[in-house]
């Protein structure tokens, strides 16, 4: 017997629905999957066919909000910085060939979200040799790589910069980080007065990334000479050593946060759970203040081997790919090939380079002079806008991990947080809110995000592994195909190499320098 919430009006009403008595033994310390069938895609949306309007409407919706990160501070600050220091060429294939092997890597961990309903930080302690390392470890890391606040603090910066008309000087630091606090805030609101957290997350990115995505396109198309857009591409796709000069440590961070964040990407990945994706609709989601009491299952279902579940699995699985690669990986490459494009084309006309102090404004603040007030603040919108995204995802992904995690811990964990997360999930975050609003104070943004983005490679020497295991031992029909594993492998030693060369530069001894 698993509980299921059914939300009716502001009520919620716990009814329980007989499933097989079949379990599914999946790796060690956790219990078994239980087995039921897996729901159609229109019983889930609640649609009658899923055509492209339905699509649009009701099936994408995750990958808005990875790539609402993604668009963020690898595209914004380290891409755009690398390339108005060093130029495409030597650069650029470095964020091709992360953005490729990120968007495999999403869809590897969504698969066994699909599968399972159990998201990744749950799923780890199925790893031998089990819970009590995987899954705090997991949820440490995850903390750790991202609670520096670089995301936050670039988007302070932008937002002074809109505020006042113009970029804040060095005596004006503390202002710019009183406005990171109240972005911080603001994050929370929006949770808070959220009916289904997910939902509300996927509405604000459709607004922010279209509107960021459509402002670039055309001031791009205004601004940028057409050889500067043939380079940013042909430096995409050649590849090239990198320029004589550019450090390992921010190679591996514009490895680390083209796209999303490497080898950490399965933080964000729980929305598909929330999305109701394959099984993730018989496990629950994690509603807003304004949502109905809503349990969550810490224990996954998965589908029975047979004929029917398995065509079944097929049309979850194209409609993951769609959304993985058709609304992912196409944004997350428009999103790092026009903001580079555009910073190159203000070193030129500004004739200066960009510094990681003011990075965040640089574009705005060479455009003005040529451009006028007009586009200053148009790009200093947008660059709020972006870097606000991302600190709407991280924040609340980084709450959400550690929510999902405690319940797989223990049985006084699972009483506290299982039948209804909010009474965790919303203290935790006043509680991140402060601990992050101090450490705004120890760094510059753009060292922040660095460190950030390098901690995110070495998710890549653990987690491929960890997924090759779990998906491995999926219903057949379910498991990836051979030539996955070895993509997964690659992960590994492509990021895991950026990682292992900046933990030799954190000691003056890189592995490599150019």
């Amino acid at each position: 017997m698993i509980p299921v919430t059914v939300d009716v009006g502001a009520e919620a009403v716990v009814t329980e629905v007989q499933r097989s008595s079949r379990t599914y033994p999946l790796g060690v310390s956790r219990p078994d999957l239980e087995v039921a069938d897996l729901p159609t895609p229109e019983e889930v949306f609640r649609v009658s066919r899923i055509g492209p309007r339905q699509l649009v409407m009701f099936v994408v919706g995750p990958s808005l909000i990875a790539l609402g990160i993604s668009i963020g501070s690898g595209e914004w600050l380290l891409g755009p910085q690398a390339v108005g220091q060093y130029g495409f060429v030597g650069v650029g294939w470095v964020i091709t060939v992360s953005a490729l092997l990120q968007t495999f890597y999403n869809v590897e961990c969504a698969r066994y979200i699909v599968a399972t309903g159990e998201v990744p930080v749950v799923g780890w302690g199925r790893v031998p040799p089990g819970k009590m390392l995987w899954i705090p470890l997991s949820a440490f890391i995850i903390i750790f790589a991202f609670i520096a606040g670089g995301w936050a603090a670039s988007a302070g910066q932008g937002l002074f910069a809109l505020v006042n008309g113009r970029v804040a000087d060095p005596s004006e630091v503390q202002q710019t980080r009183w406005y990171a606090m109240g972005l911080l805030v603001l994050v929370f609101l929006i949770t808070a007065l959220a009916r289904r957290i997910s939902r509300a997350l996927e509405l604000s990115n459709w607004v922010m990334v279209g509107l960021i995505l459509a402002t670039l396109i055309v001031v791009d198309l205004i601004v940028v000479p057409w050889n500067v857009w043939w380079e940013g591409i042909r430096g995409f796709v050649t590849p090239a050593a990198p320029p004589a000069g550019i450090t390992a440590t921010q190679l591996g961070a514009l490895a680390g946060f083209t796209a999303l964040a490497s080898g950490l990407n399965w933080y964000v990945m729980a929305h598909y759970r929330d999305k109701g994706y394959g099984m993730g609709h018989r496990t629950g989601y994690i509603s807003g203040m304004r949502g109905g009491r809503r349990e969550l299952s810490s224990v996954g279902v998965t589908f029975p081997d047979d004929e029917r579940n398995a065509t079944m699995w097929r049309r979850w699985y194209r409609l993951l790919m769609v959304d993985m690669w058709g609304v992912f990986f196409v944004g997350a490459m428009l999103g790092m090939l026009l903001p580079t494009v555009l910073m190159s084309q203000a070193v030129v006309l500004s004739g200066q380079q960009p510094t990681q102090a003011n990075v965040p404004t640089f574009v705005a603040s060479a455009l003005q002079p040529v451009y006028g007030n007009g586009m200053f603040y148009v790009m200093l919108l947008i660059g709020v806008l972006i870097l606000f995204s991302t600190q709407l995802g991280i924040f609340e992904a980084m709450v959400r991990v550690v929510t999902d995690a405690l319940p797989a811990m223990g049985p006084r964990m699972r009483e506290l947080v299982e039948r209804d997360p909010r009474r965790f999930y919303y203290p935790f975050m006043i509680a991140l809110l402060i601990t992050i609003s101090i450490i705004l104070h120890l760094a510059l943004p753009i060292t922040l995000v660095q460190f950030s983005a390098n901690m995110s490679n070495l998710g890549a020497l653990i987690y491929p592994f960890m997924l090759i295991y779990l998906n491995s031992k999926l219903p057949r029909a379910a498991r990836p195909r051979p030539w996955h594993y070895v993509i997964l492998i690659l992960n590994f030693l492509f990021f895991g190499f950026f990682f292992v060369n900046f933990v030799a530069d954190l000691f003056g001894d890189p592995l490599i320098t150019f």
